[in-house]
């Protein structure tokens, strides 16, 4: 542990990272900025191949910046998990999704800790950050690790640490989001909490991986189940004629109980839950659940209102068409913002995704537009195959109806609202907009 904790203050560690995408290359760029040397390893060859270059693939991350970290000889990406070996504390940061049933995919993790096992050696450290269920790093990742002969606390360390990262949000980043932090055993956890203090502004230790691992889980199952709740008043108020947007404002006055507007500390309602956290964590603590013979009600009916918001707005799309004389069958509709949340490349579970699919098979004519993604690629199960459609005035007027899934800033709503027939929006995107109010409808 001694000499561990000396490279670490020192700054002659060297930090491997497996995983290169939105939370592991932040955090390469946060250890890099410490001081450290860095490794960062993927199976994706184009990732490393374009890190090596000194290109980022992340909008959020210049790719000045992948330059000069390669410029200074201090950071390398490879997709030869050999170069473990050149290292003295592994982050993992691969995705854990969901199975097409909904239920824990850990098939990632499982092969990350296959590929690493050959490679493992005496006194380094391990931390997990990927978000999972409770038990996953001691019970799952450890034996794997243990495999080749060595003991997780005596001869390696283990943590969990949970990944906190919001991508294209410039009020916090790596460095200042505390880091909250659990230990195998209490020399795991020291060594774990060395490693973040010595780059991120705060961390949290806590007595136990578990309690880590779970802490990530009620973060997000906090959010999905009120994201849930205005949701599901979204829907209630819209049948009463009520707008939900102008109720939450109002209700966000108060100044207690609830939560003010500016500084963002309440929920807002939308298409549906988007990002690789928030519509997946919450079931892989409802699949743990059931294993101790726990019923999660709150939390899958929460999860069943938020999937059901995709249907809603297609209904409140084809309601709109209808009133104008026009069926959805064969109707041109513009959907604008693929990406799961404003200003940012990242479409990982969008709803706009699956808006776009539901759209396509009652019949519509469907195109999109999003300033960040040009052109959409293969997720697992969605491979839409399409391009960005030029936001022009004439693209504009030549679409049936317009749909506002994300409400980029880049966007010009009154421009949009302007030139656009009919404009469907579910972001409140449209609020400011004082002309041609007749043309929008709130889904």
């Amino acid at each position: 542990m001694a000499d561990l904790k000396q490279r670490i203050e020192t700054r002659e560690a060297v930090v491997g990272i497996i995983g290169m995408g939105y939370v592991g290359l932040p955090l390469a760029r946060t250890f890099y900025d410490a001081g450290f040397r860095v490794l960062g390893f993927d199976i994706d060859p184009a990732k490393t191949e374009a890190l090596t270059a000194g290109r980022s693939y992340i909008k959020h991350i210049p790719s000045e910046r992948i330059a000069e970290m390669r410029a200074e000889d201090r950071f390398a990406a490879t997709t030869d998990f050999a170069r473990l070996g050149e290292t003295h504390a592994i982050l993992i940061c691969v995705p854990t999704p969901l199975t097409p049933s909904r239920e824990p995919d850990l098939s990632y993790l499982v092969s990350t800790g296959e590929q690493m096992q050959p490679h493992l050696a005496n006194g380094q450290l391990v931390v997990l950050e990927s978000t999972t269920y409770p038990g996953t790093t001691r019970d799952v990742l450890r034996p794997i690790l243990e495999r080749g002969g060595l003991v997780a606390g005596r001869d390696f360390y283990l943590a969990f640490s949970p990944e906190r990262e919001d991508p294209g949000n410039p009020n916090f980043t790596t460095r200042t989001i505390p880091k909250v932090v659990g230990g195998f055993d209490e020399t795991s956890g020291a060594l774990a909490c060395a490693l973040y203090g010595s780059c991120v502004a705060r961390v949290v230790p806590v007595s136990t991986m578990e309690v880590a691992e779970a802490a990530k889980l009620t973060e997000n199952i906090y959010r999905a189940v009120n994201i849930a709740l205005v949701n599901e008043l979204k829907v209630i108020y819209g049948r009463m004629g009520i707008d939900v947007w102008e109720v939450l404002d109002a209700a966000a006055t108060k100044p207690f109980g609830f939560g003010k507007r500016e500084n963002k500390t309440f929920f807002t309602p939308g298409p549906g839950l988007g990002g690789h956290c928030i519509p997946i964590d919450p079931f892989y603590l409802t699949w743990k659940a059931r294993e101790y013979g726990v019923a999660t009600r709150f939390i899958e009916l929460a999860g069943e209102i938020n999937t059901s918001m995709p249907d809603f707005v297609v209904q409140a799309v084809m309601v709109a068409l209808n009133d104008r004389g026009k069926a959805l069958k064969g109707a041109k509709v513009l959907v604008l913002g693929l990406a799961y949340k404003p200003d940012i490349d990242d479409l990982r579970e969008s709803p706009s995704v699956v808006l776009i699919e539901k759209l396509r098979a009652l019949g519509a004519e469907v195109a999109y537009n999003d300033p960040y993604i040009p052109a959409t690629w293969r997720q697992r199960e969605h491979d839409l195959q399409m391009e960005s459609l030029p936001l022009t005035e004439e693209n504009l007027a030549a679409q049936d109806a317009v749909l506002i899934s994300t409400n980029h800033t880049d966007y010009d709503y009154a421009w949009i609202v302007a030139n656009a027939p009919l404009v469907v929006d579910t972001r409140n995107a449209t609020a400011g907009v004082q002309e041609g109010r007749e043309k929008i409808v709130k889904a």
